[in-house]
């Protein structure tokens, strides 16, 4: 279930810098799972700045991206801590933002609760 969700801030990157992140962040999720990358789905969901806070502090204009990516339950730990490091970097390198600020989740799913085209699949 190669599934990557991307959470900014509206307003703080350009649209050039979301189409380039959902391509990179896409094709570095199937390098290093071995998903092929036309199954990745990847999407960027913009929230508003008065309903984004970082450090309790709302709407400061600091860029403090948050991240999900959904992995099966069985690839082993260094791939998935490989993955977070990568998704990180890209996030880093394509809006410049202080690495300190990205904070990145892995969620967890068995192959068997999956599905392709309706079917339970890898």
């Amino acid at each position: 279930m190669p599934v990557l969700e991307i959470h900014l801030v509206e307003g703080l990157h350009t649209s050039a810098q979301h189409a380039e992140l959902l391509v990179v962040m896409s094709t570095r999720y199937a390098e290093i799972t071995g998903v092929p990358r036309d199954r990745v789905r990847a999407h960027i969901t913009l929230h508003r700045p008065e309903l984004w806070a970082n450090g309790a502090i709302p709407a400061d204009g600091r860029s403090a991206p948050y991240f999900t990516a959904v992995v099966y339950t069985d690839h082993p730990a260094e791939l998935r801590r490989r993955l977070l490091g990568a998704l990180t970097d890209l996030l880093v390198d394509v809006l410049g933002v202080d690495r300190r600020l990205v904070h990145g989740q892995l969620v967890p799913v068995q192959p068997d609760d999956c599905a392709v085209g309706g079917l339970a699949r890898r």
